[in-house]
């Protein structure tokens, strides 16, 4: 399933923070191919480093980082189909700071479940988590438009963003507890996704500068 927007609301203003945020990841990405594993590895968070009290930064530079095409583009999708609806919400300015901290939450939960880990740790996914966090406690009955994959077969729908993000959810829990065994092998950070997930259902309101607005639609 690959959410590709909200059906059921207008965006009061552009999603200039969401935007600019896209265009960043990309362009850390081109940096990345340019000049190989040395900057990825340099900017990435390793957690042994990390909990050795080297490198911290790299908790923040690690969330513009990706390890390949198909990584950087799943995340930017799912970004587009939920950030701008959560900006809009919030305003830009908290939006922003949300989401740098949604992504610093994240990679310290993933730090700390595997804090001797030699493996490299990147990507936008802890803070896409706490956006879609974020979107499920304030958008719950909104319609996704998804593109749903079986085999060769493509169909649009729409789904209640309560279902949609709380079925993901639920893998991530599921694939945290099949790799819990072998956090130092690295691979996806699924506690990142859960603890970036987590952040963002816990502290949404609290970013919020109005009411969540109804659906265009008057649809419930």
């Amino acid at each position: 399933m690959i959410p590709l927007g909200d059906a059921s609301r207008r965006l009061r203003r552009w999603p200039v923070v969401t935007i600019l945020i896209i265009l960043l990841n990309v362009y850390v990405f081109t940096r990345e191919l340019i000049y190989g594993d040395a900057f990825i590895y340099y900017f990435s968070a390793i957690p042994v480093r990390i909990t050795s009290g080297h490198g911290w930064i790299t908790i923040l530079t690690a969330m513009f980082m990706h390890g390949g095409w198909l990584h950087i583009i799943g995340n930017m999708i799912f970004f587009w189909a939920f950030g701008p609806e959560i900006e809009d919400a919030m305003g830009r300015f908290r939006f922003l700071v949300f989401y740098v901290v949604g992504g610093v939450v994240a990679m310290l939960a993933q730090v700390a479940a595997a804090p001797y880990s030699h493996v490299p740790n990147l990507g936008a996914s802890g803070a896409i988590a706490a956006v879609m966090g974020a979107f499920i406690v304030t958008y719950p009955r909104d319609q996704i438009k998804t593109a749903l994959f079986f085999l060769l077969f493509v169909r649009i729908t729409f789904m209640p963003a309560a279902l949609l993000i709380g079925f993901w959810f639920v893998m991530q829990l599921f694939s945290a507890g099949q790799v819990s065994r072998n956090l130092q092998m690295g691979g996806v950070a699924y506690v990142a996704h859960i603890g970036g997930f987590l952040f963002g259902v816990l502290t949404a309101r609290l970013w919020m500068s109005s009411s969540p607005r109804r659906m265009s639609s008057g649809n419930w």
